[in-house]
């Protein structure tokens, strides 16, 4: 009973609270009748229906579920190509510098990120909108397949590919049939984490987005400056359960992959 309320277990409760707290008081007044976040009257559903009632926000849900499972996707294949690249380079300096440039888009500001692209796109000539946003989300979404893969591959044996190679399998069956499976468990945490990050990302989709074109984080930002709407709220709501399911998907997913490890190491 003394190690559940010691000093560390009270700051990270505290630190959750914080942190969750908000959310929380945003999902209780989207049910409120009243309309406004200071009174709650009683519960209704009014918000939730009038979020799916307007057309030009479910427009807006659908342009933002295809950029952010096309980047996802994407972002994924390319992340599986930089971390087995990353992996053959054998010279540990080399392999450092690569890390280290593939982690400068997880580490470097939104803002500058959003206006480096917002500067390209201009320059090169593309037009502000679909594509510009799909460029800049797997731009961003690749460095993170990337951390989420690297570890799988760093864990295999490569007495395994030897092994292939031996009973006369070609390149493309070791990767197919050997790399592939035994690194799914990354593979299928880079996607997942590559969508989340493109569910909800505002900063460097501000910059890109044109007149338009809008994903769900730059029409919450717009509506937010609007004024007090409960909608938003709701909408809120559903984007929070969503990216919930998400990471709860990716929590199985690495779970099942560690069982499936543990399971072939005591063959």
């Amino acid at each position: 009973m003394r190690n559940k309320w010691r000093p560390a277990n009270l700051y990270l409760v505290a630190v959750f609270a914080v942190l969750y707290a908000p959310i929380f008081y945003l999902m209780f007044y989207s049910f409120n009748s009243g309309g406004t976040m200071h009174g709650f009257e009683s519960f209704t559903w009014e918000w939730y229906a009038e979020v799916f009632q307007d057309t030009r926000l479910l427009i807006i849900v659908l342009n933002t579920l295809v950029i952010a499972l096309l980047s996802a996707a994407i972002s994924t294949i390319l992340g599986v190509v930089g971390a087995l690249a990353i992996t053959h380079v054998r010279r540990h300096r080399r392999r450092k510098a690569l890390l280290s440039l593939n982690n400068v888009l997880i580490v470097s500001p939104d803002v500058i990120i959003g206006a480096s692209f917002l500067i390209l796109f201009t320059m090169i000539g593309i037009r502000l909108g679909f594509t510009s946003v799909l460029l800049s989300h797997i731009a961003f979404s690749v460095p993170i397949a990337v951390l989420m893969i690297l570890p799988k591959l760093e864990e295999m044996s490569p007495t395994l590919v030897d092994a292939a190679r031996d009973l006369g399998a070609s390149r493309l069956d070791v990767l197919t049939k050997v790399i592939l499976p035994f690194i799914r468990p990354g593979i299928f945490a880079g996607f997942f984490m590559a969508l989340t990050y493109s569910l909800d990302d505002f900063a460097v989709t501000f910059f890109v987005t044109g007149n338009g074109y809008a994903t769900l984080a730059v029409e919450i930002y717009s509506r937010a400056r609007q004024g007090i709407s409960l909608s938003i709220n709701a909408l809120s709501t559903l984007i929070f359960l969503f990216t919930i399911i998400l990471v709860t998907g990716y929590y199985f997913i690495n779970r099942r992959g560690a069982k499936q490890v543990g399971w072939e190491a005591g063959k």
